[in-house]
């Protein structure tokens, strides 16, 4: 069967798999903060000499990225960031009260919204803070996402100081039309100077996000947007299909599905852009995601230490991960829980000297097996059961089998070449409460 249309045929709604079970799917009414806490603490008390990953959101923009996904907050008025820094690191101290001790922190990512909304000086204040109540695992890594149009040298000469080394930058698609459509404008130039800028300071890796099936987006327009990032060689890239969501982001609304590339364009944009980067030097690496070889995720996915989490793809593996900020989630390996989605209900809960968690999952063993499986074919493209298949799962796995997707015997599932921009297909095999109770309606976007 042709790519094409194996790419239509397994173009369904299907969960990007950072969490199992995914959230729509969680056992909120059993869930509750002591006992979240408890998990936190078990799980540290085992895992404390591997280290701790620190998720951080920062919500606000400035604009409203009208493609935008994200949980954010549209503000122009700067004054918001202090009193948001200060509530963050009052939570970080309710964790490290309940941890008894300076963890160690071995990841620390900073997501948005635009962290670079934040002026550098304040930013200092922020890590620093962080920093206070912490000590560094000797390979700690630090990386940031920034906006092109508002990152300085200023932010960048600042977070290297305190250890930042890596940075993500979102571009999504540089042609004019699409940048209206989607209300996100940046140059290539723009791009080119603190792409520089970064590399002379000393950042090891620097990944650019790119977006197909925007409104708007053309294969010539695509193409070229490939080809100046190409020139600048960014040393990973997120290659991501947009998800048109508009009942749960009615900034989508700006335009309507008639803007949107039809399903075979879209098919087209994506086989464009993979071959594009294929042809540049840039390997697969797990879902949506390409690296040079020189890269250190590229170098984890070959050394089989591919890692995955509420912060995407990584190649540092910690059993507790701990998520600061509005929305933010965390994962103790046996439980998730997630804050409040509003700065209000945040900050509202840290006043009151709460914990700011409002949902979660406690994981059981039953999870904890499916989560096993699901990362293994995310981060390692293969998976192993130790008394052969479950039949209900091969079962599901039969037509990704007669396509040639992946290769099976009775214990093992293997994905091959022409299966890997079918793990998120692959991984729904797995979904027992996916499979359990479907959903009535779309939870999730499309796979491709």
């Amino acid at each position: 069967m042709e790519t094409a249309a194996l790419l239509k045929k397994y173009n369904v709604a299907a969960p990007r798999y950072t969490s199992y079970p995914t959230v729509p799917y969680w056992d909120n009414e059993n869930f509750n903060a002591n006992g979240w806490l408890g998990s936190v603490a078990s799980t540290y008390a085992t895992c404390r000499e591997e280290g701790i990953s620190l998720y951080i959101h920062l919500p606000f923009c400035e604009s409203l990225c009208t493609y935008c996904g994200c949980n954010t907050r549209i503000t122009k008025n700067h004054s918001v960031e202090l009193p948001y820094i200060a509530a963050v690191l009052s939570e970080w101290r309710m964790y490290v009260d309940v941890l008894r001790e300076k963890p160690k922190l071995k990841e620390l990512h900073l997501g948005g919204g635009t962290p670079t909304f934040f002026s550098a000086e304040n930013l200092g204040l922020l890590i620093n803070g962080i920093l206070q109540n912490s000590t560094l695992a000797p390979d700690a890594e630090f990386s940031f996402e920034a906006h092109p149009a508002n990152t300085t040298s200023e932010h960048l000469t600042t977070l290297y100081s305190l250890g930042f080394k890596r940075l993500s930058l979102g571009i999504q698609d540089f042609d004019p039309k699409v940048q209206f459509l989607i209300n996100r404008f940046q140059t290539p130039q723009q791009v080119a100077v603190v792409t520089t800028k970064a590399r002379e300071i000393g950042y090891t890796s620097v990944n650019f996000d790119l977006i197909y099936g925007l409104p708007g987006q053309t294969i010539p327009g695509l193409a070229d947007t490939i080809a100046a990032v190409i020139d600048m060689k960014p040393d990973r890239i997120a290659f991501y299909s947009y998800a048109h969501v508009p009942w749960l982001k009615p900034g989508q609304r700006h335009y309507t599905e008639k803007d949107l590339p039809l399903a075979d364009e879209k098919f087209a944009l994506y086989q464009l852009g993979r071959q594009l980067l294929d042809a540049a030097g840039y390997k697969d690496v797990g879902m949506d995601h390409f690296a040079l070889n020189s890269d250190s995720l590229f170098q984890a996915m070959t050394e089989q230490k591919l890692h995955r989490n509420f912060m995407g793809y990584t190649n540092k593996h910690t059993h507790l991960l701990i998520g600061l900020g509005v929305s933010a989630i965390s994962d103790s390996w046996t439980a998730f829980a997630q804050n409040p989605k509003t700065v209000e209900d945040y900050l509202n809960k840290i006043e009151q000297g709460r914990l700011p968690v409002e949902k979660g999952h406690f994981l059981t063993g039953e999870d904890i097996e499916v989560r096993k499986h699901i990362l293994n074919i995310m981060c390692k493209e293969n998976t192993m059961y130790n008394e052969g298949i479950p039949e209900q799962v091969y079962g599901r796995l039969l037509p990704l089998l007669r396509d040639k997707l992946i290769w099976v015997t009775e214990k093992e599932i293997r994905i091959t070449t022409k299966g890997r921009s079918f793990l998120r297909n692959v991984c729904m095999a797995f979904d027992e409460k996916l499979w359990l109770k479907q959903p009535k309606t779309q939870l999730f976007s499309s796979s491709i």
